[in-house]
């Protein structure tokens, strides 16, 4: 005789999320359809942001005081510009349950262990982590409880982290659709430096320099975009503050990466001027192949 299964136990009591913008917000969504926390509870900057949240149905409640959302929440998910941690984090610490979990959503992972590794009280536990996962939206009507589906989530604790703290934070994304992948917090910053970060920077530049064209050309580039710039103004898109954040606190990293492409870059413009066409087809041999190992890897 079979019946309907059990339903899970949810992983969390309540899910305080400080910021309610476009990952935060997806959060709330896919823990509320899976039944992961019992309660979701938010901040945001402003009252607005706020009424938002409750009217679509996110959270139970909603403040613009970041330390009162968090007393009796047993998980704490900052999701905000990576600058704004250390504030926050000073900020809720006195009123932060003993046992709690602290996590993040941010694309740079040194900076937490910086700014908000040294204000948890003893007891609290930090467990870094970034969804790979994103569009160029932002707002609290902007998430969708499928966006973390099929994408990674890279956990970065330090040495020493409470195992069951971890490895709840694990399920939490597991739960949502992640693949969870651990990793060393300096080691994260230097890949997405180049997964992510390099290409944010240079889709900025290049449609900074289409605005800078004049007039008349301007109109045109717009007007005839293909899928290349296209693409690159979607990316560009993207939230100013938390991308001024990533590159401010990821900047070793950043700027090394920066290096090397210009480095390369400087090489392929000598064999466009000297006709080299076989170092150009063998890099772009090269990087279709690349191409091609993303799709097969489901990440396109």
């Amino acid at each position: 005789m079979t019946g309907t299964p059990a339903p899970t136990a949810p992983l969390f009591e309540r899910m305080a999320l400080v910021g309610i913008g476009l990952i935060g917000s997806s959060l709330a969504r896919a823990a509320r359809r899976h039944g992961l926390v019992r309660e979701i509870v938010c901040s945001a900057r402003s009252q607005t942001t706020c009424d938002k949240a409750l009217e679509l149905g996110l959270v139970e409640r909603a403040s613009t005081d970041s330390a009162a959302i968090v007393e009796d929440a047993d998980l704490v998910v900052l999701c905000t510009p990576v600058g704004t941690y250390a504030d926050i984090a000073a900020a809720i610490a006195p009123r932060l349950r003993a046992g709690a979990v602290v996590t993040d959503v941010g694309s740079v992972k040194q900076a937490v262990l910086r700014d908000v590794g040294p204000h948890l009280p003893d007891g609290v536990h930090l467990v870094p982590g970034h969804p790979v996962a994103g569009t160029e939206h932002s707002g609290p009507e902007s998430g969708f409880a499928e966006l973390f589906e099929g994408r990674w989530c890279i956990l970065t604790p330090p040495a020493g982290t409470n195992a069951e703290a971890v490895r709840r934070v694990a399920e939490l994304w597991t739960r949502v659709g992640s693949n969870v992948e651990m990793m060393e917090a300096s080691h994260h910053d230097r890949v997405l430096a180049i997964t992510s970060h390099l290409p944010h920077l240079i889709a900025y530049t290049i449609v900074g320099t289409a605005t800078d064209l004049e007039a008349s050309t301007q109109s045109e580039v717009i007007k005839f975009s293909a899928g290349g710039f296209r693409d690159f103004t979607r990316i560009a898109a993207s939230d100013p503050e938390m991308w001024r954040d990533i590159f401010l606190n990821n900047r070793e990293a950043v700027l090394e990466i920066i290096q090397r492409f210009t480095e390369d870059l400087t090489m392929l413009q000598r064999a466009i001027r000297w006709g080299e066409g076989d170092v150009l087809e063998d890099l772009f041999t090269r990087t279709r192949a690349i191409r091609r190992g993303i799709i097969q890897a489901k990440q396109a």
